[in-house]
């Protein structure tokens, strides 16, 4: 006997026309969405913790150097309204060759006697002076060197300063010797360099020592002729320089 087809079951209407309601798992099944795991969150990397690290500290760097520029300027303000500082004066009391040769060979022998004044302007400030040294300086060439002792000077003074330079045996190329001995039969043009260091005593408080540098310029002397000595010159324009050095670099 062969089996039968069936036709498929069909809902059976509820009375009044109306069929079942569709089970929750029907109603829902065709919407829900599958489950998708969240993905886990990178951690951060050593290089990155490090680099913010070091921009914080290149912040902090920045902002302490700011404030030390700050305060640095305002007591530097505060200073200069108490105490006015002024640079010292230098100036050329005398200046006289006692001697001077130059031999065929083109050799130099000279010895100068240097007077130099020094005036401190300031009311409140005493200035301390380490050796100063002095060269003398024609047509480019170093004709004569000395030094000045170290000393200090009060406020408001004048210190007269002596000392010799000389030179034995100095050795000069052809066009400087044949050039100081044209000029010597007249007067010949002379500047003195004196460099020191020197540091500010204000009460009981002494400043650091910075670099100074004085230059005296138009000088013109005259040689000794024979056993007559050779008269006195004196003036000359004196500009002075303070040299402060930070690290590597001098101002």
């Amino acid at each position: 006997m062969a089996d039968g087809v069936y036709p498929p079951s069909k809902t059976t209407p509820r009375p009044g026309g109306h069929s079942f309601p569709p089970t929750k798992s029907q109603a829902t099944g065709a919407t829900r969405l599958a489950y998708r795991p969240h993905p886990a969150k990178a951690r951060p990397s050593r290089r990155s913790s490090s680099r913010g690290f070091c921009c914080s500290c290149c912040l902090c760097f920045f902002v302490l150097l700011a404030v030390l520029f700050v305060l640095a300027t305002v007591s530097g303000g505060i200073f200069y309204a108490l105490y006015r500082p002024r640079r010292p004066a230098f100036s050329v009391t005398s200046f006289r060759v006692v001697a001077f040769n130059i031999s065929s060979s083109g050799h130099l022998t000279s010895r100068f006697e240097v007077n130099v004044t020094s005036r401190n302007p300031n009311k409140k400030l005493a200035y301390l002076y380490d050796p100063i040294t002095i060269s003398v300086v024609s047509g480019g060439a170093d004709i004569g060197d000395g030094s000045f002792p170290a000393f200090a000077q009060a406020s408001g003074s004048v210190t007269r300063l002596s000392a010799a330079a000389s030179s034995a045996g100095q050795a000069l190329d052809s066009a400087t010797a044949s050039e100081l001995r044209r000029s010597s039969g007249g007067g010949v043009p002379v500047v003195v360099e004196m460099e020191t260091k020197a540091g500010v005593k204000i009460g009981g408080l002494k400043t650091k020592r910075v670099g100074m540098k004085v230059r005296c310029e138009g000088l013109s002397v005259a040689l000794p002729k024979g056993k007559k000595p050779a008269a006195v010159s004196s003036g000359g324009d004196c500009a002075v320089e303070v040299r402060v050095k930070i690290w590597k670099w001098s101002i």
